[in-house]
């Protein structure tokens, strides 16, 4: 059974069609492209996805059941996280501070209770150990690299036992080791059993590290190829318009 399944969804904003009847499921455990020039769709898809917005027509179904959001809280109960390509990071705390950050330990009860920031940054440091990084819980983020600051992002979808994490251009103005770092971020994810979308301008990252690749153009799905069968210069053709799936 599929983890998320969407049937028919489509958005408007107005007499703007954002999103024009897409159906597509995602599997357990695998990494999904998600590609397509600005104004294709791609963010009002995975924003409703997210919980940001509701379809105006279409269902969202989750392991079966149906699924219906009015706020990203509601996504993140239902196991669906997102990772903003702005990151959301606060670069005067630490990592495990960022990691917690809305969701801090505490010990005690009441109005005595205190933060636990021992059980934060021991919390932290077996995510970071989990996902194989080097990031440190006690190092400030202002002076982490961009694959650094990115596992803490990842990091923070650990704590809600995601079971979609949604990425949203996340090698974006990044180096080619931080590239790297990043994907095999992605992969860690994979294999715990973490569906991972990843919404991606660079065609190279998404070939490297995606199952399978839904391309968007003018709000509608005009493919979903696996990536073992394609090619980028397919997928360039389909996100133009130079190549028509029949």
């Amino acid at each position: 059974m599929a983890v998320l399944e969407l049937q028919n969804i489509s958005k408007h904003f107005g007499a703007i069609q954002a999103v024009n009847d897409v159906s597509f499921s995602l599997e357990r455990g695998e990494v999904m492209g998600l590609m397509g020039d600005n104004g294709a769709g791609k963010s009002t898809l995975v924003k409703m996805i997210a919980g940001n917005f509701r379809p105006n027509h279409g269902h969202l179904r989750m392991d079966g059941k149906e699924l219906v959001m009015n706020h990203p809280v509601e996504a993140r109960q239902h196991g669906i996280e997102i990772v903003h390509q702005d990151l959301a990071l606060c670069n005067n705390l630490t990592a495990a501070a960022n990691v917690f950050l809305g969701r801090e330990l505490k010990r005690g009860f009441g109005p005595f209770s205190i933060l636990d920031y021992a059980g934060m940054y021991r919390r932290a440091g077996e995510i970071f150990a989990e996902l194989k990084s080097e990031t440190r819980p006690r190092d400030l983020v202002k002076k982490m690299s961009g694959g650094q600051r990115q596992a803490v992002a990842i990091a923070r979808t650990r704590l809600s036992d995601a079971k979609i994490v949604l990425m949203d251009e996340p090698t974006a103005a990044i180096s080619v080791r931080q590239v790297a770092e990043v994907l095999n971020l992605i992969r860690r994810l994979r294999d715990q059993g973490i569906t991972v979308v990843l919404i991606s301008h660079r065609m190279p990252d998404v070939f490297d590290v995606a199952d399978r690749v839904i391309v968007m153009r003018r709000g509608r799905k005009v493919a979903d190829k696996v990536i073992a069968k394609s090619s980028p210069e397919e997928v360039t053709g389909l996100i133009t318009g130079a190549i028509e799936l029949a």
